[in-house]
């Protein structure tokens, strides 16, 4: 799940969700959020489209 798929599930903009997990990230499991790399969020996105076909 992406963090703009859970802020429209909780009807807050991603950038406020975001916000708010960095601001309490103690109460979240060490690995509840990563990063993905310019790279590998590029490799996410072909994946992505070419399923859709």
């Amino acid at each position: 799940m992406l963090d703009s798929d859970l802020a429209m599930l909780y009807e807050v903009e991603t950038k406020v969700l975001n916000q708010a997990i960095k601001r309490n990230i103690e109460r979240f499991p060490q690995d509840f959020m990563f990063q993905l790399s310019q790279e590998e969020w590029q490799v996410l996105r072909s994946q992505i489209v070419t399923s859709n076909f």
